[in-house]
């Protein structure tokens, strides 16, 4: 297997492949129940989703197929000037190739350019490999969650200002 990717952003026609991702990778982590992104009524049409003012949505091709993506919004029920990293999923395959720091920087970039000062992300114990991720970027972790997402099955915070 080839260790290229492409980073892109969301088409309409990956909305099937990002929705079968985030539906395949959340439940690994025991990430399926009430209180989770993978309910949210975007995934099934993330394209549309992430085409609103200050988002953005990126995925990944890696031979030719879709093996990941992730994104950015603004905070729902939060600070005007912050954003939330969202649904950043990646199949096994995409593992461990450098795709997680080249897709969080092309998303700290997007929000830098929609004007936000700040991201939060929420996850959860034993995504351990995105944590560490979060941090390597810049993250510090914080104590409560900001916004009003609705996830309330996550239990672990993280914020970074966007200098």
């Amino acid at each position: 297997m080839s260790a290229a990717f492409l980073i892109r952003p969301i088409a309409a026609a990956d909305d099937a492949a990002m929705a079968a991702i985030i539906r395949s990778v959340m439940p690994e982590f025991g990430a399926d129940g009430a209180g989770f992104a993978i309910h949210d009524p975007e995934v099934g049409w993330m394209s549309r989703a992430y085409a609103a003012q200050r988002s953005a949505y990126f995925v990944i091709e890696h031979d030719g197929a879709i093996e990941g993506g992730g994104g950015i919004a603004p905070l729902a029920g939060g600070a005007e000037d912050t954003c939330e990293l969202r649904k950043m999923y990646f199949l096994p395959a995409l593992r461990g190739m450098g795709a997680g720091r080249a897709l969080m920087a092309r998303c700290l970039d997007a929000a830098r350019t929609s004007g936000f000062r700040q991201c939060y992300i929420e996850t959860l114990t034993g995504m351990d490999a995105a944590q560490a991720l979060y941090l390597k970027s810049g993250f510090t972790r914080i104590a409560v969650p900001l916004g009003g997402t609705g996830h309330h099955g996550c239990d672990r915070f993280y914020l970074r200002a966007l200098d």
